[in-house]
């Protein structure tokens, strides 16, 4: 287990912000013990709680390039056939992957491959179950070609809380499975376009770990 880059700049201003306040309680308040108890351990706990947004656990995912594993930490909400219309321009298999604010914010590459196409689009924070919220809100589309040139898209999508989207990748990087390539603070969703001739082994409202469930097979 070790701390996101992205929340070390976060938690160091934090602590010190809660350290003056603390002092401040004591300062102005002195011989008030229990308020200042009652200040040191709500101030723990909101550290704490904070803290837990950027944990990155160790996840060692077996390669396997019939295997999609889950891009990231969360609940399934969307098993469909629908049309994508930015890059396939045609009916996909889609699976939607809810984070919330307590699961590990990391995305993770589904497969080994290529990343073909890549762009973020800015727009608006509808709540991540939104049905308008893969196409309006605030995200990022990233293409990646498998050796055997099976295309799954990706697409991280910002929602009412998460309004910081990450992204480490770019048009013609190489991505392992399980590797890293980018980060949404405080949950939101990522959405998965795949194969019509996919078979799907998730199931609506399972929970899933980024890197580690299986939530596909392809027909390659």
């Amino acid at each position: 287990m070790k701390i996101h880059r992205e929340g070390h700049t976060l938690l160091f201003v934090l602590l010190i912000v809660l350290t003056v306040i603390n002092g401040l309680v004591n300062y102005f308040f002195p011989g008030e013990d229990t308020l200042s108890k009652v200040v040191l351990l709500v101030s723990i706990l909101f550290y704490l709680i904070i803290l837990q947004f950027f944990r990155v656990p160790y996840v060692n995912t077996p390669q396997d390039p019939n295997l999609v594993y889950a891009p990231a930490d969360g609940k399934v909400v969307v098993i469909e056939e629908t049309e994508e219309t930015e890059y396939f321009q045609g009916k996909r298999k889609q699976v939607s992957i809810f984070m919330s604010p307590i699961n590990v914010h990391v995305n993770k590459s589904p497969v080994t491959g290529q990343v073909k196409y890549f762009k973020y689009h800015p727009g608006k924070y509808l709540v991540a179950w939104h049905p308008k919220s893969s196409t309006e809100n605030e995200r990022t589309t990233m293409v990646i070609e498998t050796a055997q040139k099976t295309e799954l898209l990706l697409r991280q999508v910002a929602g009412a809380l998460a309004k910081r989207i990450k992204w480490y990748v770019k048009e013609g990087d190489l991505l392992p499975q399980g590797g890293e390539f980018g980060f949404i603070k405080f949950g939101s969703r990522v959405d998965i376009y795949l194969p019509l001739d996919a078979e799907i082994t998730v199931d609506l409202q399972q929970k899933t770990k980024g890197g580690r469930t299986v939530i596909a097979k392809l027909n390659q």
